[in-house]
């Protein structure tokens, strides 16, 4: 079976919970009939290096030095797209993205070891509105690096990929929730 499939069933079997009422609570506030807990897949070792072979393979053509987004949903992506990429020759670096910047030290949001004008593909694990992408996107380019996409995982096809767009922002995604449901 191709690992895209493989990875839509995984993702389908177990991180997506469906209801016949909105009973989910998502993170914009909305209530939905379905949830996508994608660290039910990323925190298998398993079903993440399989994630992070399908996202590495989506985004290498682009040949980003670095993928990263807001933490914590695209933590466990970025890191699993630098292990893949180092062991296929072309290491892609992690990044992290805080979700504020730090109040000690170098008071630095975006960490990483990047540099300015490198070229960068935003994470995302489940995009809904597109609020956390476009906050990791706007903290990159302050940051100076040259963000050549956001790819999420799953598009849960709720006006993310619009409003990203009317920033400017390319958008890509492995599946829209439509494929899952």
């Amino acid at each position: 079976m191709e690992e895209r499939e493989r990875l839509r069933l995984l993702i389908k079997e177990r991180a997506l919970r469906v209801s016949d009422q909105p009973i989910f609570k998502l993170s914009s506030g909305r209530l939905s009939r379905f949830y996508i807990d994608l660290k039910q897949v990323t925190f298998e070792p398993q079903s993440l290096f399989l994630l992070g072979g399908v996202l590495y393979e989506a985004i290498r053509g682009l040949k980003p030095e670095g993928a990263g987004g807001l933490t914590l949903g695209a933590d466990p992506l970025a890191y699993a797209v630098s292990l893949v990429s180092y062991l296929k020759g072309e290491p892609i670096k992690p990044f992290v993205v805080r979700k504020e910047p730090k109040m000690h030290g170098t008071g630095r949001q975006v960490e990483g070891l990047l540099k300015q004008e490198d070229r960068v593909v935003v994470l995302e694990d489940v995009m809904t509105t597109g609020t956390s992408a476009l906050k990791a996107v706007e903290a990159c380019k302050r940051e100076g690096y040259k963000v050549l996409c956001v790819y999420a995982v799953v598009d849960r096809e709720e006006g993310g990929r619009e409003n990203l767009q009317r920033e400017g922002v390319e958008v890509h995604s492995l599946f829209k929730v439509s494929e899952l449901l």
